[in-house]
């Protein structure tokens, strides 16, 4: 038997870790912000501290990747997961004893930091596990558990959060990174260490360099790509990360105990698009190309349409809030396939001893820009008032010609 096949022990095993790790993330990076935009009823502070505490997951991919080019996978794995149980533990000591804003700025910032050297780790290892001809299926299958423990985190986590408070998500928190930890140590992935003739620092320096060199010169499209994402980022997924709950919170005039078990229903909604999108891309594999790849942006485009128009009419609560769900599920199964697609691709085009460094480089040069975006949109919810609509229609023209740009890069991609 192929030992690089999906059902091999170790790659079932990296899916169940997923499984409980990806779970405990979605849940307290579902509640950890909402609770600080229900204490502080500010979507301006919401969204910097939004963008603060992404930052890290930006500056931190890269090392992530070397780490996992260098370093064995699975150790990073176990030991980022047993680190983010005792930071939880930590918090929920602290809470309400120290300057709550402080605090869950630092405990996000560490939160998005810990995710942006844990996940190339995941990434790098799929090749290592997985034959390249079921590259794509295999990304599929991550795809559908992040999308799967984005679903339920949110949907369990909204519920928990409007009937018993902050306190209970924590626990749980905790309970699926110890779990997910212990279970990883009987993980195998093949790793071969690479000889060390200088410091961690030099080594670092020129591992970026080596990645940064096969970007420009071996496959400079990969970056171009990459930034034409970042573009789709700074517009569409920073005005989604904090628009969805400021609107669904504070804006459609539900109770608060309503609207944040409602924002869980709607993060749910994006997540069981993620679920179809990955489940689609796995089903429909290599008939999938990227010569069409940019019809998948001018969905999620198109998507912020009736979003724009249920906040601008005299459309009831609950009409408006349907709109927006159902509009939130079909972007993201458009943006699932898209992602799996791009992944899939790079994976293949890379040599396996610096695919968690260019995979990481790439999603460094994708998110640069989110940061910046959702600044931006804390501060202009909060100033524009009943004029946000405009915020999603002209997000949807600048994602649309970004995707009709697209259109030349992707057939030079294939």
């Amino acid at each position: 038997m192929n030992s690089k096949n999906m059902f091999s022990k170790d790659f079932i095993m990296v899916v169940i870790g997923q499984i409980i790790s990806l779970f405990g993330n979605a849940i307290l990076r579902f509640a950890l912000p909402l609770y600080l935009l229900n204490e502080t009823k500010s979507s301006a502070l919401f969204g910097v501290v939004s963008a603060c505490s992404f930052l890290p997951m930006i500056l931190l991919s890269p090392i992530g990747g070397i780490l996992a080019d260098r370093i064995n996978k699975r150790n990073i794995m176990v030991i980022l997961d047993y680190f983010t149980a005792v930071l939880i533990f930590v918090l929920t000591i602290l809470l309400g004893k120290v300057n709550l804003v402080a605090l869950l700025l630092v405990v996000l910032i560490l939160l998005y930091g810990i995710q942006g050297t844990y996940q190339p780790a995941v990434q790098a290892s799929i090749p290592a596990l997985i034959a390249e001809e079921n590259l794509m299926p295999a990304n599929a299958v991550i795809n559908l558990v992040s999308s799967l423990a984005g679903l339920i985190g949110p949907v369990i986590g909204g519920a928990v959060f409007a009937f018993a408070g902050i306190k209970p998500i924590l626990v749980i928190g905790i309970v699926c990174f110890v779990c997910s930890a212990t279970m990883e140590i009987f993980i195998h992935i093949p790793f071969e260490k690479q000889k060390a003739e200088a410091s961690i620092f030099a080594i670092a320096v020129q591992d970026m360099k080596e990645s940064l060199l096969f970007v420009k010169t071996e496959k400079p499209i990969i970056g171009k790509a990459a930034l034409l994402i970042a573009g789709i980022n700074l517009f569409l997924s920073s005005l989604i990360i904090i628009g969805l709950p400021t609107v669904v919170t504070q804006m459609l005039g539900f109770s608060e105990m309503t609207g944040n078990r409602f924002y869980g229903y709607a993060e749910g909604a994006l997540a069981a698009g993620g679920l179809a999108g990955g489940m689609l891309a796995g089903m429909l594999g290599k008939k999938m190309t990227i010569r069409n790849a940019h019809w998948l942006l001018v969905i999620c485009s198109l998507a912020l349409l009736p979003m724009g128009a249920v906040l601008w009419l005299s459309v009831p609560a609950m009409a408006a809030y349907a709109v927006i769900v159902i509009s939130c599920f079909f972007m993201m199964v458009a943006s699932s396939m898209f992602s799996i697609q791009m992944m899939a691709y790079v994976q293949m085009v890379t040599p396996s001893h610096l695919v968690g460094k260019i995979m990481s480089l790439a999603m460094c040069i994708c998110m640069i820009a989110q940061p910046l975006g959702q600044a931006m949109y804390g501060i202009l919810f909060e100033e524009l008032g009943s004029y946000v609509a405009w915020l999603f229609w002209g997000a949807m023209v600048i994602c649309g010609i970004i995707a009709a740009y697209s259109r030349k890069l992707f057939r030079i991609l294939e």
